[in-house]
């Protein structure tokens, strides 16, 4: 017979903090308050300080929890023999992601958490090894470190202006792939044949 873990009282409370958070946060940052998630938890005020040190802390914690589904979507995707294809098809995940779970997107890339963020920083990189990928087939006419740059504040962008659009606009198919623009228009193959000189606008 199985030995089931059991989760600390400590845990458990911290997930349930989590979830409570989580719930509130579809009502917007102002939804989200002390009182409100720790009545949502069922515990005491006091208990976020200690398990989260403030309110921020349970944010970024919130943010991290749904981006784990984000991230085990983006690693599924693999690799391919077209890392141009392999760019395009994570932006679309990324704008699929940012529109279904816009109280978590918003959080992450809405309020400048990614960065001090575990999460964030993996799908930053992440992003920079699928630039990467076409760098080296010879579809960048930009640096790496550029193009992600660029492809990075574009998904972020479009996202968060689509999120604040009315449908039917605000919908994935709404903007072209950023890929577009990062990278050759003519795109090599990286399959057959050696990749042609690069088509990208140089950088200004």
């Amino acid at each position: 017979m199985e030995k089931q873990t059991k989760r600390s009282p400590a845990a458990d409370t911290r997930e349930r903090l989590l979830d409570a958070a989580a719930l509130l946060s579809h009502g917007g940052r102002e939804a989200v308050s002390t009182r409100a998630v720790s009545a949502g938890a069922g515990v005491q005020a006091p208990t976020i300080y200690r398990l989260f040190g403030d309110m921020n802390g349970l944010l970024d914690a919130v943010a991290t929890h749904g981006f784990r589904t984000y991230l085990a979507d983006k690693h599924s995707l693999g690799d391919t023999d077209d890392p141009v294809d392999d760019l395009r098809r994570g932006w679309d995940l990324h704008i699929e992601f940012g529109l279904s779970m816009s109280a978590f997107y918003a959080l992450m890339y809405g309020e400048g958490r990614e960065r001090a963020s575990p999460a964030g920083r993996e799908a930053y990189r992440m992003l920079r090894r699928q630039i990467g990928r076409v760098g080296a087939a010879g579809g960048l006419r930009m640096s790496v470190d550029r193009a992600t740059l660029i492809m990075h504040a574009s998904g972020v962008g479009v996202v968060l202006s689509l999120l604040a659009t009315p449908p039917p606009t605000g919908t994935p198919g709404s903007h072209p792939s950023s890929a577009n623009r990062c990278c050759a228009r003519s795109r090599p193959d990286t399959r057959t044949s050696p990749p042609p000189r690069p088509t990208c606008p140089a950088d200004p």
